[in-house]
């Protein structure tokens, strides 16, 4: 038996495509609320000078980060309180400004002026003129909201009853609402709005409201949740695609709108809405399995309604999650099994029970029963995975068991959760041989061993009237026979050309026999070296590899004529798009130079005219009498003389280093300064020489 440690798992791949199933036999994950959204609500919500927009979309942000335990109220206080005051002040302020500036009061809890809150309230009591629904949330949602701010201001409705019908009146009878009678569309999401305001009428009311309109509006519910969907993982969902006055509406916003309305009507009336706890945790579910939503209005709608499940007089949701879904045998993992609220809060006194164990594709199931064991210290269920479970791919059915008789009540468990469990170990090679047959007689001709743990490769000789065959054994860490995703056997000729072939298993064997007589033609008749290579892969090995054993010696006849080619290989993209080779440039080799002494000579030569002119000046006797002796011409004479020697200096630099386009730049700027001061100094010399004269 040779154990496959140390190999290269260059298998990777099949790992991760397997691991990412998350739904095999209506299988599902989810869990609960976590620090992702966190960091996903302060990376959408963003504060632009000092706000977040809107009185809308501060409300939605502040609403959000409240549910998440994010403090942002410091930030922005005191710009966003400064347009509440502004709003409730304004007496032409629309009713949905003024709800939405008192729903971010109800948050920020800024100090408002009684005067102001009183005549808010006198505005808001209109609302026996509403015309629509959303008219009907706006006004009985502001009254609610001051009658939580202050006790003093009196905003009961003298006529409850009327508003209830009124609003009543736009229902429908699958339990969707219309926005306002002359609009036949009905929508989900109206009717999330329609049980808020409803519940606010009740709360709002100077007497109770009679019982029949309650038990009517029940009634309504129970129609509403009639027409839920449901997926296969058991998310449940209002199914919305209306584009109404409201805007767009979809099923996050619809079922996020229901929940919201069912709760508060739940909790204001104090009545047993006789809703199915299987449907609520549904909801729960589709709320959490959305995952972490990109935009800020989504995971507005997606907190909010999780943040009314939280705690709700309806049901409660518990979230039954695993930490991880791959389990392995050779660390010894134990199950490891959370039980959370949606929001991540701790569950009360229950039990995790393991009820079943079902082999992935097939239906075959195993009755377990087992209890977890409760760590309160971690908060997480621990059990010891089953005694017959081997490598391979399961899903595990787990049932939640409440402590408390009581709190059946409260609680909604759901049944029985299934979740995909990958359970790996190490798999082990035996008998692992490569033999070279007779291809008429099937005598072994050369017989190897394969040892998987070392590198010593085997090297073996054949030809076209022989046979290759490999043959060995896996087994699980149990003892059983093991039959991986994926076993291939590689033939690599020298060429590069490539033959791949199925590895097939037979009972607890797998085994290839290559008859070369018959695979001259896919070989193309191409003798010499082949490199063997085997490849095992599957998710649940931790030790699935890609081993090279050797090579083999193949002399093949000669091809016919009519004989197929080898195809042509693929050309490595690094040859035509890699870096070139370095180019080595070659220079022009330096032309002959005179003699040092002869360059001197010829150098003395060019300076004698020089010296020449030095004495020419000597035996003219030239003076500097006619220098100019005033401050203003001897200072141009001085510059003149200064630029012509300038010039002859640039001559000089022009030989030695400077190009002909630059000489002549600076040789036109010089000139032009050496003309005017070469002409004001003859001026002078003109001038004085007249007055010589004329004396």
């Amino acid at each position: 038996m040779f154990l496959l440690t140390g190999m290269a798992i260059k298998l990777g791949f099949v790992i991760v495509i397997a691991l990412t199933i998350v739904s095999i036999c209506g299988a599902a994950i989810f869990r609960p609320i976590s620090d992702s959204h966190r960091s996903a609500a302060l990376e959408l919500f963003t504060l632009s000078d000092g706000s977040f927009g809107s009185l809308e979309e501060t409300y939605e942000a502040l609403r959000t980060f409240d549910a998440l335990g994010i403090d942002k109220k410091a930030d922005i206080k005191a710009s966003t309180c400064k347009s509440v005051v502004d709003i409730l002040s304004t007496p032409s302020s629309h009713l949905k400004d003024l709800f939405q500036a008192l729903r971010v009061n109800g948050l920020l809890k800024c100090e408002l002026n009684d005067g102001v809150i009183a005549r808010t309230a006198s505005r808001l009591k209109g609302v026996n003129s509403a015309k629509s629904l959303l008219d009907f949330y706006y006004s009985i949602g502001g009254l609610v909201l001051i009658k939580d701010l202050s006790s003093e201001i009196d905003v009961h409705l003298k006529d409850a009853k009327g508003v209830f019908h009124s609003i009543k009146a736009l229902s429908q009878s699958d339990g969707r609402w219309r926005y306002n009678s002359n609009n036949p569309e009905s929508s989900y999401y109206a009717a999330g709005i329609a049980l808020e305001t409803l519940a606010g009428v009740v709360s709002l009311a100077s007497s109770k409201i009679e019982y029949s309109l309650i038990d009517a509006l029940k009634n309504d519910v129970s129609k509403l949740f009639d027409g839920i969907e449901r997926y296969d993982d058991g998310a449940y969902y209002f199914d919305e695609k209306l584009v109404d006055a409201h805007g767009h509406q979809g099923p996050l916003s619809a079922s996020s709108s229901i929940v919201h309305g069912i709760t508060d009507l739940a909790t204001i009336t104090g009545e047993n809405l006789n809703l199915p706890g299987d449907k609520i945790l549904g909801l729960a579910k589709f709320f959490l399995g959305i995952g972490i939503p990109g935009n800020e209005k989504d995971l507005y709608y997606q907190i909010d309604a999780l943040a009314c499940l939280e705690d709700n007089r309806v049901y409660i949701p518990l979230i039954l999650s695993l930490p991880t879904s791959v389990l392995s045998m050779t660390r010894k993992d134990q199950l490891k099994v959370h039980v959370n609220t949606v929001l991540g809060s701790s569950a009360p006194p229950l039990s995790v029970r393991l009820k079943q164990v079902f082999v992935s594709g097939s239906k075959d199931a195993s009755i377990v029963d087992q209890d977890l064991k409760f760590d309160p210290e971690n908060k997480v269920h621990l059990g010891a995975l089953p005694e017959s479970i081997d490598v391979g791919s399961y899903i595990f059915s787990f049932e939640i068991v409440l402590h408390d008789p009581e709190h059946k009540k409260i609680y909604a468990t759901g049944g029985r959760s299934k979740f995909p469990i990958y359970v790996t170990g190490v798999v082990t090679v035996d008998h692992a041989e490569i033999t070279i047959l007779d291809s008429d007689l099937g005598n072994v001709e050369t017989k190897k061993k394969l040892n998987f743990a070392g590198e010593k490769s085997v090297s073996l000789q054949a030809n076209h009237l022989q046979k290759l065959r490999l043959d060995f054994q896996l087994t699980t860490p149990l003892g059983h026979a093991f039959k991986p995703h994926q076993v291939f056997l590689k033939l690599r000729h020298e060429s590069k050309v490539e033959h791949i072939f199925v590895v097939v298993n037979s009972g607890k064997q797998f085994e290839i026999i290559l008859d070369f007589l018959g695979l001259v033609e896919k070989l193309f008749y191409l003798s010499g070296k082949y490199d063997i290579q085997l490849t095992i892969g599957d998710s649940v090995m931790e030790n699935s590899l890609l081993k090279s054993l050797g090579y083999v010696e193949l002399d093949l006849p000669d091809p016919p004529e009519k004989a197929a080619r080898p195809p042509p290989q693929p050309i490595d993209p690094s040859s035509r798009y890699g870096p070139k080779a370095e180019i080595a440039h070659i220079f022009r080799a330096p032309e002959k130079q005179p003699p040092r002494e002869l360059s001197l000579a010829f150098l003395a030569l060019v300076l004698l005219p020089f010296f020449g002119f030095l004495v020419g000046l000597f035996c003219l006797r030239v003076n500097l009498k006619n220098f100019p002796h005033a401050p203003v011409p001897a200072t141009f004479a001085s510059l003149f003389h200064v630029c012509l020697a300038a010039v002859l200096l640039l001559y000089l630099l022009f030989w030695l280093k400077l190009n002909l386009f630059t000489t002549l730049k600076a040789l036109g700027i010089l000139g032009m300064f050496l003309m005017f001061v070469g002409h004001r100094t003859l001026s002078h010399l003109a001038s004085t020489s007249a007055k010589v004269k004329s004396a």
